[in-house]
């Protein structure tokens, strides 16, 4: 698939409370856009798709594999397939994300 897109233009969906997603996704990847509400939290839980999570700006405090650190603008983690995670943004943030297999319910 050749195209290409702007964010600006993809429409936004609140996926759980607070978190507003825009998603492009390819035959095995989806690339997500997330404008987070401050004290907006996910809750714990795990995917068979690995993940790579990246903080453009804000503080987001962030549990994997029950260990607990606040991500703030430029820090990147990699979450493996099957792996606890969850969090709360503390501040208003933008995330972006990167899950392999792609979401199908993203799409």
């Amino acid at each position: 698939m050749k195209k290409k897109f702007n964010i600006n233009n993809l429409k936004s969906r609140e996926i759980v409370a607070g978190f507003h997603g825009k998603f492009i996704n390819s035959h095995n990847m989806t690339w997500a856009f997330w404008e987070i509400e401050q004290n907006s939290s996910i809750p714990e839980h795990s995917h068979f798709h690995e993940q790579i999570m990246h903080v453009v700006s804000g503080k987001f405090r962030f549990t994997i594999d029950k260990k607990t650190s606040v991500f703030c603008d430029g820090d990147t983690i990699v979450i493996p397939s099957d792996c606890t995670h969850s969090g709360t943004a503390l501040t208003n943030c933008k995330i972006m994300d990167v899950f392999s297999p792609k979401r199908e319910e993203y799409i």
